[in-house]
């Protein structure tokens, strides 16, 4: 049998995505499963045991002709079973046009009237009930066979986990200060009044991608203790790897969180305008979760963050304090200086 899994959102939909390649080889380790992203995510599916092909849609440039040359190339890989786990019409297209036996996917795709099976995707509201993404994944599977519920994961090589060795000799903690959307990211000064709480026999590395390195930088620059940028130095399974050994890991509503997730790795998550009831939250054994919900009937104001406050005071953020965020995951290793 082969199946194809698609997800072409973001790093943090890839990972979880991660979960349902894990419960198909689980259930068939014979079936063969290959994945298809998007451009610039593809590193994360390195070394991966269970995944035989990685499909990549280049969306930077000729997008539309870069879609129709990858419909082309899946119709021709003749999969048994598409699962689509992405919710717009571009994936719908790809998954309508397979020319797969079945298709599986969210009744949200505007293209679901043309899969096999459509399944509800609902997402929770502040206080309610809801379901982790990871669940909503899942449920797609019910078609294929009795699969085990499986947690996503990544798989960081010996040569990832030789190049963040040395960076392990001490205590240390991670931070992901940076997020796409600011309404997403706690306030730098945040982060260096943390920072400077922290006794100073931890070692402190800050992670996250090229573009984050003025963010890291200044924050290096104003803390008062010392603490170390590896922003741009390290690859997406290299800043897991090193998450995995962290006695913590701080991190935004963003992509860090579940690479801390997909590792069992100790994670802070620190919500903003968003809310866990969207079910993006974190699924390491070891997880906290700190929001302010205190008076803000505005929150949350969407599901993605926005660039700046819609109500201008950014209270969602402003009004969590580093303090609290210490004071309620402390444990054996960690102690307010």
């Amino acid at each position: 049998m082969k199946i194809l899994i698609i997800q072409t959102a973001f790093i943090g939909d890839v990972i979880l995505a991660t979960g349902v390649a894990e419960s198909i080889h689980a259930w068939d380790p014979s079936v063969q499963i290959d994945f298809l992203l998007r451009r610039g995510n593809e590193a994360l599916l390195h070394n991966h045991p269970f995944i035989h092909e990685v499909l990549v849609w280049d969306k930077r440039e000729n997008k539309t002709a870069n879609l129709f040359k990858l419909i082309r190339r899946v119709r021709k890989s003749k999969y048994d079973h598409v699962v689509n786990l992405h919710r717009f019409g571009s994936s719908g297209l790809i998954t309508a046009l397979s020319g797969a036996r079945r298709t599986t996917g969210f009744d949200k795709n505007p293209l679901a009237v043309f899969f096999t099976k459509k399944y509800p995707h609902k997402m929770g509201k502040k206080g309610g009930e809801f379901e982790h993404e990871m669940e909503r994944n899942f449920s797609l599977l019910k078609d294929i066979g009795h699969c085990e519920k499986k947690l996503p994961r990544l798989y960081p090589s010996a040569k990832n986990i030789e190049k963040i060795k040395s960076y392990q000799e001490d205590m240390y903690i991670c931070m992901a200060p940076s997020s796409v959307w600011f309404t997403k990211q706690w306030p730098e000064a945040k982060w260096i009044k943390l920072i400077n709480l922290i006794q100073d026999n931890i070692k402190i590395y800050l992670l996250g991608a090229p573009s984050d390195k003025a963010l890291c930088e200044r924050i290096v620059h104003h803390a008062k203790r010392k603490v170390i940028s590896l922003c741009g130095q390290l690859s997406f399974l290299e800043s897991a790897a090193l998450m995995q050994k962290s006695i913590m890991n701080y991190v935004n509503d963003s992509a860090p969180m579940h690479m801390a997730s997909s590792m069992n790795a100790p994670v802070t998550a620190i919500y903003c305008s968003t809310i866990p009831e969207f079910g993006f939250g974190p699924l390491s054994n070891q997880s906290y979760v700190i929001e302010e919900n205190e008076g803000l009937d505005c929150r949350p104001c969407g599901l993605h963050g926005y660039k700046a406050c819609p109500k201008g005071h950014f209270n969602c953020a402003n009004l969590i304090h580093p303090e609290t965020v210490l004071e309620k995951t402390l444990h054996a290793h960690i102690k307010i200086s």
